[in-house]
């Protein structure tokens, strides 16, 4: 999965500070930053620590400068943005960066090359920082490689300033040292092999954050520096470290910790030579190891494994994307077969779908968890059926009929029963068979931007994909019962869907113009074109004939289709805003009006192949539309997939630089329709 950027990209900033790489480790916690080393957001950082898993998030040790000492002048490795200026311009001397699977970074200096890698150690808050160094024989004096310490300790949401309440003193430990700024935080260690210490503190003052204007929020910040360490390279070692950590180790092996985590990741995409992609025959591109889309597939396997952590209950959740979401309802399911059960990983699909059951409230899955344990907020009407989607997947993909049998068909039948009887926020069946739900001031499905009290896309009453959602869990449930020889359920349920499948059918459809309403609440009808109507088509069980679902299909793919997956709205529409930018207020207004989300993708492809059938054709066109995604890999989250694209062309990438339903999406379609084993 090897990504290189080289000198013509790392020293040109306008492309090297759009490119940013992730290290994850498994429990929330990830170090991240631009291939130039500067950081360009509030929530890049070499540690931030999840101090509640998978939550919690603090930025403890927000960067390292370093510089290399000799003949008596210093030569920089750094970089930093201040207002109007970048100091210092260690980015000049940097000859290489390469993803491969860890962040690797190559300067030459004077005829000194170093290389720096930079990993976590999976399940801990512990960021590796290694110098390897090839020197000549300086006669004069001995090259020193000086690292200076930067830290912020705070809330990753959160900005630190020069203050009087940070305690600036640190103790030594045998192999590092301990910082404890503040006393309800937890400390910091940071271990290091030499003796070399410059105890010299201050602050770096007024550092600036380019994405922080770009979004309209606060962007300048201070660090602190409570010491720097020197590294002497005649003392010919084979590595220097530096290991920033919460845990205590009394004994580092570097090489250890490096070797287990590279065993690790090499396990994520062992099996990727047996595959083969589908890729358009008129093209160059073949489908080998070096070839795009196998280098895609390899990265997007990486990508997922980020998104996989721990709950403080030992259970595995879904992070719905870095650097700021949490582990979101809709979010996990939706992404849950492409980052887990295509790849084979079906018991933690089921140590998933398990941690959610055991927090189905009134029939509801929590739409999120709060960053700081408080209860899980409970606001989604879609993510209870999304569960009930993704329990028919992992069952389509396990057979492990037991486990749903003695702790799932429990709750969903719990789910479906409270969404008959009524549940929050008005969610309830009608007389038609159809879900209601919503309240005023309330956003409950997917399309959930809210600026203070004003709903950017309201849609309260009967949603488009909220009731074909609703068809295909009932249907499910029609299924299982069958399953497991509970008749009179098969039957209940099989009568229920078949009349919301008639209702649905009988005042969704827009004769007029030929496709699907998008919601109705009483007499209003909102025909405007988004993509929640190409569910009506996606999912496994859909009611609408298929003469409906091919003009649904048309309208989709020729108002809202874009290389990098579907628009949120019509640019016909008066409302369509074709950028993704500005302040909180403007990008709120533009996320559902135009916007391009990439999971969406995913159940394109699917009505495509319902459709049009799985043939060499039918591959090969899939397969170009998803060949933008091999250029995407090296332009904004290294290796991984953005949340969204601008709806305009040339569609910037925007919103989370690696989103857990866009990566999740692209390889279970990769998947389902591609790759040949």
């Amino acid at each position: 999965m090897t990504i290189v950027f080289k000198n013509d990209i790392c020293h040109a900033l306008s492309f090297s500070l759009e490119k940013e790489w992730l290290e994850a480790n498994g429990i929330g916690g990830y170090a991240s930053s631009t291939i130039t080393g500067a950081n360009t957001r509030r929530y890049h950082g070499l540690l931030m620590a999840s101090t509640k898993p998978p939550l919690g998030r603090v930025l403890m040790l927000s960067k390292l400068e370093e510089s290399l000492c000799l003949g008596g002048r210093e030569y920089s490795l750094s970089a930093n943005v201040y207002p109007n200026t970048i100091y210092p311009e260690g980015y000049r001397n940097l000859t290489r960066f390469q993803l491969d699977p860890f962040p690797v970074w190559r300067y030459s200096i004077e005829g000194i090359d170093i290389k720096k890698t930079v990993f976590m150690v999976y399940g801990e808050n512990t960021t590796v920082i290694m110098y390897q160094i090839q020197c000549e024989d300086h006669k004069c004096l001995p090259p020193v490689l000086s690292v200076r310490v930067m830290i912020s300790f705070r809330d990753y949401h959160c900005l630190t300033h020069e203050n009087p309440f940070m305690n600036t003193h640190y103790t030594k430990l045998h192999n590092g040292i301990c910082l404890t700024p503040y006393k309800e935080l937890p400390p910091l260690n940071i271990f290091f092999n030499t003796n070399t210490i410059d105890s010299h503190y201050f602050w770096y003052k007024n550092m600036e954050y380019p994405k922080e204007i770009e979004r309209g929020m606060e962007a300048h910040e201070d660090h602190f520096s409570p010491f720097a360490i020197n590294f002497d390279l005649k003392q010919n070692k084979e590595t220097f470290y530096i290991v920033a950590s919460t845990e205590n180790y009394d004994f580092i092996d570097i090489n250890e910790l490096y070797e287990k985590e590279i065993v690790r990741r090499n396990g994520l995409y062992k099996d990727t030579r047996k595959y083969q992609i589908i890729t358009p025959p008129s093209s160059s591109i073949t489908a080998d190891a070096d070839s795009d889309y196998m280098c895609m597939l390899r990265c997007l396997l990486h990508a997922s494994d980020t998104f996989i952590v721990k709950r403080g209950n030992d259970r595995k959740s879904i992070i719905a994307g870095y650097h700021w979401f949490a582990d979101w309802g809709r979010d996990t399911m939706i992404s849950l077969p492409g980052l887990t059960l295509v790849q084979g990983k079906y018991d933690t699909a089921k140590e998933i779908l398990l941690t959610f059951a055991d927090y189905v409230d009134k029939g509801m899955i929590p739409n999120r968890f709060p960053d700081y344990g408080e209860s899980p907020e409970y606001n989604t009407v879609d993510a209870s059926l999304w569960y009930i989607h993704a329990v028919y997947q992992y069952y389509l993909y396990s057979k492990d009929l037991l486990t749903i049998k003695n702790k799932l068909y429990p709750v969903l039948r719990e789910i479906v029963s409270h969404y008959q009887k009524g549940t929050r926020f008005n969610i309830h069946m009608d007389n038609d068979g159809l879900i209601y739900a919503g309240e005023e001031g309330i956003q409950l499905t997917w399309m959930d931007a809210k600026v203070g009290g004003f709903v950017v896309t309201p849609r309260m009453g009967k949603a488009v994909e909220i009731n074909a959602l609703w068809y295909n869990a009932l249907m499910i449930m029609s299924y299982f019962s069958k399953e497991m020889d509970l008749e009179s359920e098969c039957a209940d349920y099989s009568a229920l869907a078949g009349q919301t499948g008639s209702s649905f059918n009988e005042i969704f459809w827009f004769e007029k113009d030929n496709y699907l309403y998008d919601y109705i609440d009483g007499e209003i009808k909102n025909s405007s074109i988004r993509p929640n109507q190409i569910f009506a088509i996606s999912l496994p069980f859909v009611s609408l004939p298929l003469q409906k679902q091919r003009a649904v299909f048309e309208i989709v793919k020729n108002h809202l289709l874009t290389p990098y997956g579907l628009r949120s709205l019509s640019p016909s529409d008066r409302d369509y805003i074709g950028v993704y930018t500005g302040n909180v207020y403007n990008r709120d207004k533009a996320y559902h009006q135009g916007t391009v989300w990439a999971w969406l993708i995913g159940p394109y492809l699917d009505a495509f192949f319902k459709l049009h059938g799985k043939s060499i054709h039918t591959q090969t066109i899939a397969a170009e539309l998803l060949h933008p995604f091999c250029k995407h890999m090296h332009e904004a989250g290294i290796g991984t997939v953005s949340e969204i694209f601008d709806g305009d062309c040339p569609h910037t990438p925007r919103g989370c630089v690696s989103q857990a339903w866009s990566v999740g999406e692209l390889l279970r379609v990769l998947f389902e329709y591609l790759v040949m084993f």
